[in-house]
């Protein structure tokens, strides 16, 4: 068997285990990151995890894999899933869970809620770069054009609160999570070109990762397979758990 018709066979309902490893990887590292800033939230620790170069390029670095695979996702979705009923179905799930976020959010950290965090983005994104799929692997060097626009430009005007999603603005709004449009909009579009140079080759598995996509290790497959219901539900098992831990040590 080819490794085109080993894909192909595992690519039914639009599911790949490596990709979905992959993902469960992402997750692992957001979680750890997550029980870290809650250990300084509790005063456990004093980490400036927002501002030290170490930890803001950790949480860059999460982002950027969690992104990437967003457009890769969306290739393959198009490729095996292309009705938009099946794509209106999977948005809704996640603009839901965005605005359980916001809520959630706001219960606990009051003005500095998540108004667009990274469901918010996937949610604008998944619309946007569903629509440039078409343009196959044109979307690497719209990507890197977009990602480049994000980082040069910048304007006080974007600094309102009402444009601070757009991602020009000159400074950080203040908030728990913040994943604007530009300069992340370059990332999942370049994902999405990688999946187009990916769906070229009819999907075909790399001889060196073939190994990790037959037999990736469970966990991370089933993480990433869940990664929505993960991301919804861990922070506030991690909050509630060192919260009883605070108040039973005192």
């Amino acid at each position: 068997m080819t490794a085109t018709t080993t894909a192909a066979t595992r690519a039914t309902g639009t599911r790949f285990a490596g990709i979905d490893a992959l993902r469960g990887f992402a997750v692992v590292q957001m979680i750890v990151y997550h029980f870290i800033y809650d250990l300084n939230f509790y005063g456990w620790l004093h980490i400036a995890m927002t501002r030290e170069r170490p930890w803001v390029a950790w949480r860059t670095a999460i982002v950027t894999q969690f992104l990437l695979l967003v457009g890769v996702s969306l290739v393959l979705r198009h490729a095996f899933k292309p009705q938009w009923r099946d794509f209106w179905r999977r948005w809704a799930q996640i603009a839901g869970a965005a605005v359980l976020v916001s809520a959630g959010s706001w219960w606990l950290f009051q003005n500095r809620f998540i108004f667009f965090g990274i469901l918010h983005y996937v949610a604008v994104a998944l619309i946007l770069v569903r629509l440039a799929v078409p343009l196959q692997r044109w979307n690497l060097a719209l990507g890197v054009a977009l990602l480049a626009a994000g980082f040069l430009y910048e304007d006080v005007v974007f600094n309102a609160r009402e444009l601070t999603w757009i991602g020009f603005a000159t400074h950080k709004p203040a908030t728990e999570d913040y994943v604007p449009i530009f300069p992340w909009i370059g990332v999942t579009l370049i994902g999405a070109g990688l999946g187009a140079l990916w769906q070229r080759s009819q999907f075909a598995i790399a001889p060196a990762l073939q190994r990790l996509n037959a037999a990736p290790p469970r966990g991370l497959v089933f993480l990433g397979t869940w990664a929505l219901t993960t991301y919804l539900v861990h922070q506030p098992i991690l909050l509630g758990v060192l919260w009883v831990v605070k108040k039973t040590i005192g």
